[in-house]
């Protein structure tokens, strides 16, 4: 039982490292802006509370308020120099990336912030 576990595990991990190196060479192939985004509006709730789970009951207006909460929340400052932010994701991006992975049972409980933030280290700055 317990190689089973690990077993699983190593695949998961290899599965999240294809899928956000996958995510951050996309950001290499040229972007989305100019599409038609949905602004404000309500959201899921605290950024980082939310989970794929969330992201699945959610309507299409409070994903994208949630995708603007958490583009808030990760490009914030860093570090003591005012010009240091964070990583962002396009917002058709982040959403794309949501909705492939909140899409498999066995992400329901994946923080969305941890998705995001882990995938827009991948981003061209």
């Amino acid at each position: 039982m317990r190689l089973v576990h690990h077993t699983i595990r190593a695949q998961v991990a290899r599965l999240t490292a294809v899928v956000l190196v996958g995510a951050g060479l996309s950001g290499c192939f040229g972007s989305s802006h100019g599409a038609a985004v949905p602004q404000g509006g309500p959201h899921i709730g605290d950024v980082q509370l939310a989970d794929c789970a969330d992201w699945r009951q959610s309507d299409v207006r409070e994903r994208y308020g949630t995708i603007e909460d958490l583009r808030d929340f990760a490009g914030g400052p860093v570090g003591p120099s005012p010009e240091g932010h964070g990583a962002t994701l396009d917002d058709n991006k982040a959403y794309k990336l949501f909705q492939n992975w909140c899409s498999k049972d066995f992400a329901r409980g994946f923080k969305l912030y941890k998705l995001y933030t882990r995938a827009a280290a991948f981003t061209r700055h």
